[in-house]
């Protein structure tokens, strides 16, 4: 085996190709049984309807849209058919009249008025037909006056030909100008990659134009086909479910000039959020692409379809870049249209990697923050700290001090220090510290603070700052027993 790799950018492509001079016994390949399409790569629906029973006179009702849908050698049998008949059955009545008013007989007497000059046998009688149907008459043979039958028969012919030439050529015409061929000329790409695309994981497909003119309101659609099994135990065996491909952005409205990349983003709603390289090798799904748009030249709707399925979903690859600058242009090379090249991507689902960052930092997991900013982790931690510790503490120390508003952080300060807090006002003690002034204390009691215990820091908030006993006569009750009665009257009006 010899390995080529290639520099492309800061991924490589490793190409893996076979030496037939090598001296190594390989086995062949194993033959893979051939996958069941319900969608072919050329967009034929591989579905046959039977056992309709009473249901075919249906087609009937629309026998136009049923001439349409024939394969060709079936409207040309037919558009042949009916014109042969057609021609046949009138050339019959003429002769008939001919016969019946015995102007087969008397072609010699030049006395006798036929109704149909110079028609003495089939031949002829057919030939007049003819003429009178492409309107390249009347030399010859002619309809005279003395023949009311052959006027009646004369009106007949010219609106049932009327309506034959205007069902079989408008079949026809509907027919050629049908865009199934404009269809053909939409590339797919032969395979569907998996692999990073703006930090997500991300699957791709291409798609092209090769004509000039343009697809307007070109659209495209994505189903999943797989089949699955309900809870009630009901076995749904082509189970359809959408892939979004940019509907709720927009990005599914194509301006297809150039070759385009088109991208589902495997998130919690994709139906791939449990699909990792290891499940790709059991798993049996098949994705339907459906791109449809206007044809400019004919302004007809055109639809386009292809498939992929599990085995034509190519892991941790990406496209070839084939647009390049010229001079004046832009230039497509198809001939690198279905290349891909392989670039590092992790094997597990997207499932896997939130529940393995999960468990390495709760806190950074996409499923609690799905914030893509710099300072998600902090609103994560806001988040849980609200939801658990925080919400505890902040409903004391707010009936402790009375301010119900406090902001946040100070919330946030008070829940994550370790410190011990005392009887007195269940204040952290950095907020004790950073309250008490120096000369206030004695000796005993900055002792005191440097042990763990619970004894009460003071017994009385008069020898507490003032800004200190103004924070705390907020308390409710529990500390205004302390306070001088002026300040506890001062406290309470304030409150009331």
């Amino acid at each position: 085996m010899s390995a080529l790799r290639k520099k492309f950018g800061d991924d490589y492509q490793v190409v893996t190709t076979s030496s037939s001079g090598s001296g190594f016994n390989q086995p062949p390949p194993e033959k893979k049984r051939k996958r069941q399409r319900f969608v072919d790569k050329n967009g034929r629906c591989n579905v046959q309807h039977g056992n309709l029973g009473g249901e075919t006179s249906r087609y009937l009702s629309d026998l136009f849209t049923t001439l349409v849908d024939l394969k060709w050698r079936w409207n040309l049998f037919i558009f042949i058919l009916t014109y042969t008949v057609a021609w046949l059955f009138m050339a019959s009545m003429w002769w008939c009249i001919a016969y019946i008013r015995g102007d087969l007989n008397r072609v010699h007497n030049d006395k006798y008025t036929p109704c149909v000059a110079n028609v003495y046998n089939f031949p002829s009688a057919f030939l007049f037909f003819i003429e009178t149907e492409a309107t390249i008459g009347y030399g010859y043979r002619y309809i005279t006056d003395k023949c009311p039958e052959g006027i009646i028969l004369f009106l007949f012919q010219s609106i049932l030909g009327s309506i034959v030439d205007a069902f079989l050529i408008g079949c026809m015409f509907i027919k050629m100008s049908q865009p199934k061929k404009r269809a053909e000329t939409l590339m797919f790409s032969e395979h569907a990659v998996i692999s990073m695309r703006d930090g997500k994981l991300t699957l791709m497909f291409r798609v092209g134009n090769l004509r000039n003119s343009h697809m307007v309101s070109a659209q495209i659609r994505c189903k999943l086909l797989k089949s699955r099994q309900t809870p009630e135990g009901e076995f749904l065996p082509l189970d359809q479910l959408e892939l979004d491909v940019g509907f709720s952005t927009g990005a599914d409205q194509l301006f297809l000039v150039s070759p385009l990349t088109i991208c589902h983003v495997i998130d919690t709603k994709s139906p791939f959020y449990e699909l990792s390289q290891r499940s790709m090798q059991t798993d049996q799904f098949e994705i339907v692409v459906i791109l449809e748009g206007i044809v400019e030249t004919t302004g007809m709707t055109c639809q386009a379809r292809t498939s992929y399925t599990e085995d034509e979903v190519l892991w941790g690859h990406r496209f070839f870049p084939v647009i390049s600058l010229e001079e004046g242009f832009f230039k497509v090379d198809y001939s690198q249209f279905h290349a891909t090249f392989e670039v590092p991507t992790t094997p597990h689902s997207v499932k896997e990697q939130e529940e393995a960052l999960l468990l390495s930092s709760p806190l950074m997991a996409p499923s609690l923050c799905n914030s893509g900013d710099k300072n998600s982790s902090l609103d994560c931690l806001e988040t849980l700290e609200d939801n658990d510790s925080t919400n505890k503490l902040s409903a004391k120390l707010q009936k402790i001090t009375g301010r119900e508003n406090l902001p946040r952080k100070l919330l946030r300060m008070s829940s994550t220090t370790s410190e011990m807090t005392y009887s007195f006002g269940d204040l952290p003690m950095k907020l004790q510290r950073i309250s008490s002034v120096p000369g206030v204390y004695d000796d005993k009691l900055m002792g005191k603070t440097s042990k763990i215990g619970t004894e009460p820091m003071s017994k009385s908030v008069a020898d507490l700052p003032p800004k200190l006993q103004r924070l705390a006569g907020g308390g409710g009750g529990r500390m205004d027993g302390h306070l001088p009665p002026k300040l506890r009257k001062m406290n309470s009006d304030r409150f009331t």
